[in-house]
């Protein structure tokens, strides 16, 4: 089976629930894509949360060694890391889904991962998908916010 994005009205439906974002790979350096991105996303409005070990801030925002280590909820994950790291990604965070959801109604738990622009796993976006994942591949969340609201 081939993963396959969702439509339009689901991503726009996606990005006006969405609050907090966990930027797993999230550069301190501003010409890196992530940091211009994460940037970008923070100033429409959504909280950026920095998944980067060994840093200690990011666009003034605490920085986090791992998604497991984030003391509040998240409710998306975006990806910047090589297509490699995407299945321990998709694996923490469903461990995050199992782990919480006994404690925490749905909206607690990351209910989507955003995987940037040119990287690719199918078999990692399909287990997602799986574990009841929202699912976006190899598209740029930036550009996907500015075609759909400021179009």
């Amino acid at each position: 089976m081939t993963f396959v994005n969702p439509d339009d009205d689901a991503l726009r439906a996606l990005l006006k629930t969405v609050k907090t974002i966990a930027v797993v790979g999230l550069s301190p350096q501003p010409t890196r894509q992530s940091f211009r991105v994460a940037q970008a996303m923070q100033r429409y409005g959504y909280r950026i949360v920095p998944v980067r070990p060994l840093v200690d801030e990011v666009l003034g925002e605490q920085a986090y060694a791992s998604l497991a280590d984030i003391p509040f909820a998240v409710d998306l994950v975006n990806v910047f890391r090589a297509a490699e790291h995407v299945p321990a990604i998709v694996e923490q965070c469903l461990a995050l889904h199992s782990m919480l959801r006994p404690f925490s109604t749905a909206h607690h738990l990351p209910s989507a991962i955003w995987i940037q622009e040119g990287i690719v796993h199918d078999a990692a976006a399909q287990h997602a998908q799986a574990g009841g994942m929202t699912v976006v591949m190899d598209r740029c969340i930036l550009k996907e916010y500015v075609r759909l609201f400021t179009a």
